[in-house]
């Protein structure tokens, strides 16, 4: 299979094709006399899986690791659950900090509505933000 055709097939760009087998995610092509990239059709597996791990937000480092045990013959089904685990973790902790900024907007938003414009000093930039030091 030809790299345009593993592009097609697999919705991504050849590009992208080019750069998953640079850092490892792909194997790399053979090539065939004329010079052409030859993938196998296994090839389309991979790049699915790799959507799906970025769909979940793994990093594709730590697609590249997962690949890794695979190939060693390992499965990598405790890793990747060390993994999810992580990434929910990170995203309880990214919701706390949303939340938190959006209490601090409503907050800042209510504040604002009672400030005159006219009143905001021309050495400020805007009175709404005050400045944090």
């Amino acid at each position: 299979m030809r790299i345009g055709d593993v592009a097609r097939c697999s919705g991504i760009s050849v590009k992208a094709v080019r750069y998953y087998e640079r850092i490892g995610i792909l194997a790399a092509a053979g090539r065939e006399p004329n010079g052409y990239r030859s993938y196998d059709a296994d090839v389309l597996d991979r790049i699915a899986f790799t959507r799906s791990a970025r769909a979940i937000g793994l990093s594709l480092g730590e697609i590249r690791e997962v690949i890794a045990f695979r190939e060693r013959g390992e499965p990598p089904c405790a890793h990747v659950q060390g993994l999810i685990a992580r990434r929910a973790s990170e995203l309880t902790e990214r919701i706390v900090e949303l939340e938190r900024l959006r209490a601090d907007l409503t907050e800042l938003a209510e504040r604002a509505r009672t400030l005159d414009p006219s009143a905001c000093s021309p050495t400020s930039i805007c009175h709404v933000i005050p400045p944090s030091h």
